[in-house]
């Protein structure tokens, strides 16, 4: 039950978190390109493997506060469907250059995040 709780509070939390950097951006920087989210997961990607690389050896694979943050936080703050939900808009608005844009700086970004992080620890 412990798990459990701990991915529910997790959750909750990197939602409200994803939710206040969305109404951040919206209100400070109007554009037709979608950086809240583009944000959000390039800042889920860095938490998740500063935990793994650094932290992760020091909790258990079942642990409470790993399953809080990896599952939880993380999951509720990166938000791969609002992500996909964006470029098909950008797509059917007719910004086909921000779609591609937005697909290939959020793939390599949060990819080449968890890439060289790791390796850095190696």
């Amino acid at each position: 039950m412990n798990t459990v709780l701990a991915i529910f509070i997790g959750g909750g939390l990197g939602s409200v978190a994803r939710y206040g950097i969305g109404k951040f951006v919206a209100i400070n920087y109007p554009n037709v390109f979608p950086p809240a989210t583009l944000f959000s997961n390039i800042l889920a990607c860095l938490i998740l493997v500063v935990f793994v690389v650094f932290l992760g050896e020091n909790y258990a694979s079942g642990s409470v506060f790993r399953v809080f943050i990896m599952i939880g936080f993380c999951g509720g703050f990166s938000t791969f469907s609002t992500f996909a939900l964006e470029t098909v808009q950008l797509l059917e608005q007719g910004n086909h250059l921000y779609a591609v844009s937005n697909i290939l700086v959020s793939l390599l970004t949060c990819i080449g995040i968890i890439y060289f992080i790791t390796k850095i620890n190696v």
